[in-house]
């Protein structure tokens, strides 16, 4: 390696060079006046020719030896080093790379020189100090037009989406969309419209649950995706008809017991059957199980309950609502409640559940867990009959729980921790939040706010809840959480979502306190009636079942205690009403 002076006129280009595209005329002007102020301050490198000759190959300076030309410049410092059995390639690769970086098109015109020279993607990464999928990223660019490589090493550069877009097309398709999209002169690409014109569906192998003998079967083949993150497996196939069908056969295959496979709607939600209603929480085993493929073609699973078998219209005593004073009153238009009936289905699921793990495992003292037995059997989904007729409901189910407490004997023989765990176990089987017959009612939320169950509510800042909300819902939680609202509902929501993603938010009217007038009232009519919670009905004061009272069919109202807004949702046909509340001593 020495240096000497001479003439830029006698050095000679490098085929090879890695940095083929112009600079622009505002960096020659600068580093031309420099030149013309104080000359090359680090002079190009060159080799000596190999084929011969006694000249010198440019390695690395092209643009300095041209401007130095320009300068007019008699004689300049080189430096020479031994000739590269790659005639230079990687030497003027990471030369022009720590200078200024080279675009994507040089980068990729220099990889492909070197690759033809015997170098290895590996070994071209460790030298580059780049990852080997970079190195890969870049060799795609040999699938793109060369129209385009034109206009991308202007600078013009798509996104890395829309590029692995381009470059999985076929040169047809995108000599077509670029005859369509190409800019002028002077102007840069449209490279959305240019994507998604040559944008192909893809269903990806990580959203596969069907295994390789399915995807064989429909003629599947897997493509690797080079822009996917390195941690995930970025497989896809276009084959998107063979992708569904070896989905939709896995779920033919895989249906649980009480399972069914069903579409969905215009919105990407499952057609559940008619009256099923989804389970937002944990579901029973009496609930039924949906699956269904959404928009990317992944397998998804939701629970709905089918409603219980009515009782016969117009049984006598059996605690149906059969009269009212306004069943002719006019009809006056509905304003949407701040909660939906959906969202009201979802807190009883959400009460429910969080009711029952505060059972299972919330501190609670002796003397609560006895007040609580007592006040759960007081609740409006329990019945109780003397068992003269021979009907009895909840004496199998309750034995269960009480087997624990005999000894081998058929003695009663327990300690407090076993008589805890059948207390707890009888707690969650009688109590419920759930609209419908197997609502508890009032004592439920009593009894959720007596141990603290409110704490174990889920985050209820979800899309699927948050939908369930009005306007003035929407804009209340936004100034609690200090959340500006939108302009559009729909923003507002968005924004809630993301805000509670790492928060945990219940709404107001999911809490178990109950307002404390409707409470009072309750306390109030059990104690004119003599009976807890009960209402006139119960005791025949309403004349229920008294041919001389003009009555109605049916009651269309689900009314969870504490939630008046239901009244105003005639939809739902469920009757809480249908389920009598007698406790016989």
């Amino acid at each position: 390696m020495q240096i000497m002076k001479v003439d830029p006129r006698a050095l000679k280009e490098n085929p090879d060079r890695m940095r083929q595209s112009k600079s622009s005329p505002q960096a020659d002007a600068l580093m031309l006046a420099t030149i013309k102020a104080v000359g090359i301050v680090q002079p190009p490198v060159v080799a000596p020719e190999t084929d011969g000759g006694n000249g010198y190959i440019i390695d690395a300076g092209h643009r300095r030896v041209r401007l130095a030309i320009a300068a007019g410049l008699e004689e300049i410092e080189i430096l020479v080093v031994d000739a590269a059995n790659d005639n230079g390639a990687m030497r003027s690769m990471v030369e022009n790379s720590v200078r200024e970086a080279l675009n994507p098109v040089d980068q990729w015109r220099g990889i492909e020189r070197l690759v033809a020279l015997g170098w290895t993607e590996e070994a071209i990464a460790v030298a580059l100090a780049l990852p080997v999928r970079q190195i890969r990223k870049l060799r795609l660019l040999a699938n793109v037009l060369p129209a385009m490589l034109e206009q991308m090493a202007l600078g013009d550069m798509p996104s890395e989406q829309q590029l692995r877009i381009i470059a999985a097309a076929s040169q047809v398709d995108q000599k077509e969309v670029w005859k369509a999209h190409k800019p002028k002169k002077g102007d840069t690409a449209a490279w959305w419209p240019i994507a998604h014109a040559l944008t192909k569906k893809r269903m990806y192998a990580k959203d596969a649950s069907f295994d390789d003998d399915l995807a064989q079967a429909y003629g599947i083949e897997w493509v690797e995706d080079l822009f996917a993150p390195a941690d995930q497996d970025g497989r896809y196939t276009t084959n998107v008809e063979g992708f569904l069908g070896a989905q939709h056969e896995w779920m033919t295959h895989n249906l649980p017991k009480r399972g069914a496979i069903v579409e969905v709607n215009s919105w990407g939600q499952p057609e559940l059957p008619k009256k099923g209603s989804q389970v937002y929480g944990k579901p029973s085993k009496s609930d039924h199980t949906a699956l269904y493929l959404d928009r990317d073609g992944k397998v998804q699973t939701v629970h709905y309950r089918m409603p219980e078998a009515a009782k016969p219209e117009g049984a006598v005593g059996d605690g149906s609502v059969t009269g009212g004073d306004d069943a002719d009153a006019v009809a006056t238009p509905k304003v949407r409640p701040d909660v939906t009936q959906k969202g009201h289905d979802m807190i009883g699921d959400f009460r429910t559940d969080a009711l029952h793990d505060a059972l299972g495992r919330a501190p609670i003292e002796d003397d609560m867990l006895m007040a609580l037995m007592v006040l759960a059997f007081a609740g409006q989904n329990v019945r109780v009959d003397s068992g003269a007729d021979g009907t009895f409901y909840g004496g199998k189910r309750f034995s269960r729980h009480v087997v624990g407490l005999f000894d081998e004997h058929g003695k009663l023989a327990f300690d407090q921790d076993t008589l805890r765990v059948a207390v707890r176990s009888v707690l969650i089987d009688v109590l419920s939040c759930r609209r419908g017959m197997s609502n508890s009612g009032m004592v439920a939320r009593i009894a959720g706010e007596a141990i603290g169950a409110d704490e174990f509510l889920p985050n209820m800042g979800s899309e699927d809840f948050l939908l369930c909300l009005s306007r003035q819902a929407l804009e209340a939680s936004c100034a609690e959480a200090s959340v500006q609202p939108r302009p559009k509902v729909r923003e507002t929501r968005t924004a809630l979502v993301e805000h509670f993603a790492t928060k945990h938010f219940v709404h107001p009217s999911a809490r178990f306190a109950p307002p404390a007038d409707e409470l009072l009232d309750w306390i109030r009519a059990g104690a004119d009636t003599g009976v807890i919670g009960a209402t006139p009905q119960d005791e025949g004061e309403s004349g229920a079942g008294d041919p001389s009272v003009d009555q109605p069919e049916h009651d269309t109202g689900d009314v969870v205690e504490g939630e008046t807004e239901d009244a105003d949702l005639p939809d739902h046909d469920v009757h809480d009403e249908d389920v009598d509340q007698r406790v016989a001593a």
